[in-house]
């Protein structure tokens, strides 16, 4: 491996050195393949285990990995553990898609989250009982809404929702938060960045939105996956600046 002491995690197969300080994190492990393939140079594939695919390669001359995490809190809270403490990331972004809440948060629009709220009992044990409201880093925050305007990219910023249950028995469940003027509802970002605070990481969710709430409005799965890349792009690039 060049040279690199092997190093490897219980989840992820790298050894010490083949994933870089930015991490990008997309639940879907398909999502990571066509990422890295699409918009990074000089590729390798450090990780296939349990099929979540991870990658590093350069962007605009900077190395980045883009590592799946699956779906929901306790898998990602998983890999982010390991990124940190094992492989000593610095900045991790989720890249993801959520359904939202609001009438004037319409799907292919862009959610970036300054705080995630959520009904998982992750924090709870942590805390042993308190509430916890984790927060996004402000730098990566302020830089990403930047480039969205200079991009003309039709974005909200404002908290959201991580979720453990992704069918409700209560269809109008939803319309609780939605009146507290949560943008939208995601599974992982809560998670994602209690782990980073802890740690003194830069963490960071932008989303796509992927389906409405409202209006009832989605997106096939097949453009979840490879209609996201202006997302991407904006987070890619809000990660090497505040990086550099």
């Amino acid at each position: 491996m060049g040279g690199y002491n092997e190093l490897m995690s219980v989840h992820i197969g790298a050894a010490s050195g083949e994933i870089a300080d930015i991490v990008l994190l997309p639940g879907d492990p398909l999502r990571a393949k066509f990422a890295a393939e699409e918009l990074l140079s000089d590729v390798t594939c450090y990780n296939e285990v349990r099929g979540m695919f991870g990658f590093t390669g350069t962007w605009k001359g900077t190395r980045v990995s883009i590592q799946g995490t699956g779906m929901g809190v306790p898998s990602l809270s998983i890999y982010v553990h390991e990124l940190l403490h094992e492989y000593q990331a610095k900045t991790l972004i989720r890249i993801g898609s959520c359904g939202s809440y609001q009438a004037d948060v319409h799907v292919n629009d862009i959610v970036i989250a300054m705080t995630a709220s959520t009904d998982n009992a992750h924090n709870r044990l942590r805390f042993g009982g308190k509430d916890f409201a984790p927060c996004a880093d402000f730098g990566l925050l302020r830089r990403a809404a930047d480039l969205a305007d200079e991009r003309a990219l039709r974005y909200h910023v404002g908290g959201i929702v991580s979720s453990d249950t992704f069918y409700q028995d209560d269809p109008e469940a939803w319309k609780h938060l939605a009146n507290y003027q949560v943008l939208a509802v995601e599974m992982e970002a809560n998670a994602l960045y209690t782990l980073a605070s802890a740690a003194k990481a830069h963490a960071l969710a932008i989303c796509t939105v992927s389906d409405s709430l409202v209006t009832r409005e989605e997106l096939s799965a097949e453009d979840r996956r490879a209609g996201f890349a202006s997302m991407i792009e904006l987070s890619l690039d809000t990660a090497v600046g505040v990086e550099a």
